[in-house]
Parts: C-alpha cells; structure tokens; sequence
C-alpha cells in the first residue's frame, strides 16, 4: 500500500455520503465491501481508508494517510499540521457560544469560572482567554444542547447551521468563535504529491461546476451590451449572430445562488429563450 497513496474519508454519516458523491464525480471510481477499512480506486494509484471524522486530521499529520476529507473545524481543534488543500464547498456551519435564553450572562467574559459544555476544547479554551475568562470545561463528544437543561452547564459551545435545535432548547447564541466547512487536507510530507495534484484538481473542477450554471438566451442588438454587464461570465460571455437579423445568442457561466434573478432581469431586458443548463464539471 506504501506505493499508493492514501485518502482518509468519514467511515460514516452524512459527510461519509457526501464524500463518496464527491470522489465519485471526480473520476475516482470504487467499491467499499461492508465494514472494510479499504477500498482500491479502479484504474489510479490510489486507496481509500474509512476512519472516523475527527481522527483524519490527526492521521494526516502523521503520515499514515496523504489526503483527508474532513471538517474544518476538526483540523484546527486538533491543531494537526496539514495543508488546506481545497474548500469542498459543503458542510457549512459556524461555532457559537450560546446560554440559555433568561441567562443573566451578556458578554464572554461573564463566563470566568462558569462551566461550559462543548465538543471542542481546545477552540473554546483559546476564544474565552482571549476575553480573559476561565472556564471549567465538560469536555463531551455527544449532543450538548441540551446538557443545560441538564445542569451540567452555564453555557455550550457547539456547531450551529439553522438555530431551530438552539430555540427549540431554548437558548441563544452570544459569540460566534468561527465558520467552517468540508475541506481536502494534505500532509505536508506526502511523497505522492503528483497524485494529490491530481485528485486536487479534480476535485475543484467539480466543486467550481457547483457553484456556477450555464445561461444560454437570445437577445436583440441593441440591448446586448446591457445583457453582457448582467451576466459578464466567468471571463466573458460567448457571442454568436443569429440567422434573424439584429439577434444575438449569449451563453455565459452565472452562480447557481444568482440565477433566478439574473434570468428576471434579463427578462426585463427583452431576452427570449432564457435557458439554466446545470454544470456537473469544468476545468477554468
């Protein structure tokens, strides 16, 4: 296995899933036969090793893997000493510190000598000494929404995507720490760096096609330059004469999160024919 290189992925959950979709929209072809611990890309140099989430940035550091998919969040917890190679653009989240909503605490600093619940010691330690306060940490793997409750905490510090679990448990985010995602982590001594190019660059290629579709419409001569300022591309649109006289076909990469009022304004504009193709990979 020495003269392959070696990518960790989570073993399991939903960032073991969107892991696979992505190595799989890579080229990076592969069957996982229940509970092994490996796996063989199809035609590439290349393995893959199931492991937990939080020990891929640790393992990566140390050499027994050359890549990783793993949080963001979990690489600077573990203060491992890898290379962010790529932001994989899911997972999104951020880590609040959050107290319950009838807390009489109102700043960070409040929290000297209370006792904060979280799954990320090392980050929460480093944000309240910054605010010169030092709590007693319960240091817990699990949920801890709703430890509070519990009595086991004065405040949490967790991951927070929609706030509805906060307001459900009753509590209220008083400090964000940090926002995170899904990245590609690479160890910075790997020898199979022509490989991991490779797979980095693969990987962006599907990651960039994400983010962007591509808007094809026709438009009259006489508002095309006003068509290219609404969708300029992602260097520039591509222009071509059609058969009817004073038309012009456009098409031009957009982001996917602007396309429904891109394609109003062009309405607006007179354009006819307005077209969203998704973009399963590109190479820009």
């Amino acid at each position: 296995m020495s003269d392959h290189l070696r990518i960790g992925m989570p073993s399991k959950g939903r960032l073991s899933e969107i892991s696979s979709e992505l190595l799989s929209a890579a080229g990076l072809s592969f069957r996982r036969q229940e509970r092994s611990l490996f796996a063989r890309v199809r035609d590439m140099p290349i393995d893959v090793t199931f492991l937990r989430t939080d020990d891929i940035p640790v393992l990566c550091a140390e050499g027994a893997i050359d890549l990783g998919i793993t949080g963001s969040d979990l690489v600077v917890e573990s203060g491992a000493v890898v290379n962010t190679r790529l932001k994989l653009g899911v997972g999104n989240c951020r880590l609040a510190l959050c107290v319950p909503d009838d807390s009489g605490v109102k700043r960070p600093a409040e929290l000297d000598g209370k006792r904060v619940a979280t799954s990320f010691p090392q980050i929460t330690t480093g944000f309240l000494a910054q605010h010169r306060a030092t709590p007693h940490i319960v240091h817990l793997t699990g949920s801890v929404e709703v430890m509070i409750a519990l009595g086991v905490a004065d405040a949490i510090v967790d991951l927070v995507e929609t706030g509805s679990t906060l307001a459900a448990n009753r509590l209220h985010v008083l400090a964000e720490l940090g926002r995170y995602e899904t990245v590609l982590i690479q160890n910075p001594a790997t020898p199979h760096g022509h490989v991991a190019d490779r797979i980095c660059r693969r990987l962006e290629g599907v990651v960039i096609a994400r983010a962007w579709s591509l808007l094809e419409y026709n438009v009259p001569e006489a508002k095309l330059s006003e068509a290219e300022q609404i969708t300029p591309g992602f260097n520039s649109p591509t222009i071509n004469r059609l058969e009817q006289q004073g038309w012009f076909a456009v098409r031009a990469m957009v982001k996917r999160s602007e396309v429904i009022e891109v394609m109003e304004r062009l309405e607006q504009l007179g354009a006819t024919a307005i077209l969203e193709t998704a973009i399963s990979n590109c190479r820009l």
